[in-house]
């Protein structure tokens, strides 16, 4: 079993971002105006929240859930996101955060091959979640579909980076 031990500090932090950049790019790829972002960022947490149980016997997915879990772990990860993020357009903020996962595939796969298939996992199960959370197109939360277009591409480019199956 890898735990946070097993990565450099820049590794961990890549790992801890990855969590944050699958919703990231769900949200990103269509944009649901404020209350469907406001929607996202809950289900993002929410689906973590969840994952403590799911996969609580993955010791890696376990620290690194505890890690955001402490405001001072996931605080300085933010903030840098958000710099980082904040001037690129949503199309260009997808495109960083797939090459942001395949790097962490890489990571994982090198540092801890035994935790990675879950760590994977948890990263997909965090953008299901966000592209479940919000109706997207309608009219005033009339029609409009649960999933969009662009959410199910997203979601199928998500796996494709982390090396698993749609």
């Amino acid at each position: 079993m890898a735990s946070k031990k097993d990565f450099t500090p820049e590794e961990w932090t890549r790992v801890l971002e990855s969590m944050i950049l699958c919703s990231v790019a769900v949200s990103a790829a269509d944009p649901s105006g404020l209350w469907g972002t406001l929607k996202e960022a809950l289900a993002s947490k929410s689906a973590l929240a969840t994952s403590k149980s799911d996969f609580a016997d993955c010791e890696l997915v376990v620290a690194a859930i505890a890690e955001f879990d402490a405001r001072e772990g996931r605080l300085p990860i933010r903030e840098d996101l958000r710099k980082r993020l904040d001037r690129l357009h949503p199309t260009e903020v997808v495109q960083h955060s797939l090459d942001h996962l395949r790097e962490v595939s890489v990571i994982l796969d090198t540092k801890a091959p035994t935790d990675a298939a879950a760590f994977k996992a948890l990263l997909c199960s965090i953008g299901q979640a966000v592209a479940e959370a919000s109706v997207e197109g309608g009219l005033l939360g009339f029609g409009g579909m649960k999933v969009s277009d662009a959410e199910k591409a997203t979601l199928a480019d998500i796996a494709k980076a982390l090396g698993t199956a749609a």
